[in-house]
C-alpha cells in the first residue's frame, strides 16, 4: 500500500465516523427550536421550585414582578431576538403563512382630550395599527371606554385602545408596529398612554 492509498483510507474512515447516528440529529432542522423550548421549560420548573420553598424569593418576585411596571413585553423581544421563538416550529409557521401584512400606520381626521387620554374621530370601519410593537396583557371592559385592548409596548409604555370590536388579537399576543388591533366602534378610537400606572400626556405620542 502507498502513501497515497493510505491517506485516502484514513480519510474515508474519518469521514465514516463524522457520519454517526448522533451527528446527524444535531444536524436535523428541529433540534435548535426544540433546545430552546426545553430550556424554556427547565427554567420556568426551577423558577418555580424555588418560589414554592422559599417565602423570600416569593416575596421579592410578588414586588417586583406584580408591584411594579414589570416589562413583558422587553424581556419578550429580547428573548426573540436572542433565542427565537421558545415555541417550536413557530418560525416556520410564520414563514409558511401566506396571508397579506397589515402594515399601517394610525389615522385620524380629530383629536380632543378624554379622560386621562385622546379621543380620535376615525374613519367608518376603522382598522386600527399598533402604534409599536408590544405584548397584549388585557382584553375586557373599562369603565368610559368600552371594549379595551391594552399593549404592553416594549418602550414600557402601557396603550390603552378603547371602544374596540372584532379585536384581531388575543391575551398575550405579542404584535408588531403597525400590526391589525382591531376595528374600532362609531368612528370612535380612544387612547390611552400609561407608565408605572401614571397616566401620560397623549400629545407627546400623536
Amino acid at each position: 500500500m502507498d502513501d497515497m492509498e493510505y491517506i485516502r483510507l484514513q480519510l474515508k474512515k474519518k469521514k465514516q465516523k463524522s457520519s454517526t447516528p448522533i451527528k446527524k440529529i444535531q444536524k436535523s432542522w428541529w433540534v435548535r427550536p426544540v433546545s430552546y423550548f426545553l430550556v424554556t421549560v427547565l427554567v420556568t420548573l426551577i423558577t418555580l421550585i424555588v418560589l414554592k420553598g422559599s417565602p423570600k424569593a416569593k416575596t421579592w418576585f410578588y414586588n417586583h414582578v406584580y408591584n411594579t411596571n414589570f416589562s413583558f413585553a422587553s424581556i419578550n423581544n429580547w428573548y426573540e431576538k436572542t433565542f427565537g421563538s421558545p415555541i417550536p416550529f413557530q418560525d416556520i409557521i410564520k414563514k409558511a403563512d401566506t396571508k397579506t401584512v397589515f402594515q399601517e400606520k394610525l389615522a385620524y381626521s380629530k383629536k380632543e382630550k378624554y379622560e386621562d387620554g385622546a379621543k380620535l374621530q376615525v374613519a367608518e370601519n376603522y382598522l386600527v395599527p399598533s402604534i409599536e410593537s408590544g405584548m397584549v396583557v388585557y382584553i375586557g371592559e373599562k369603565e368610559g371606554y368600552g371594549n379595551t385592548v391594552i399593549i404592553q409596548q416594549i418602550n414600557g409604555v402601557d396603550v390603552w385602545y378603547g371602544n374596540m370590536k372584532n379585536n384581531n388579537v388575543k391575551l398575550y399576543d405579542y404584535v408588531e408596529k403597525g400590526s391589525l388591533v382591531g376595528e374600532a366602534k362609531d368612528k370612535i378610537l380612544y387612547l390611552v398612554f400609561k407608565k408605572e400606572g401614571n397616566a401620560l400626556s397623549y400629545e407627546d405620542y400623536l
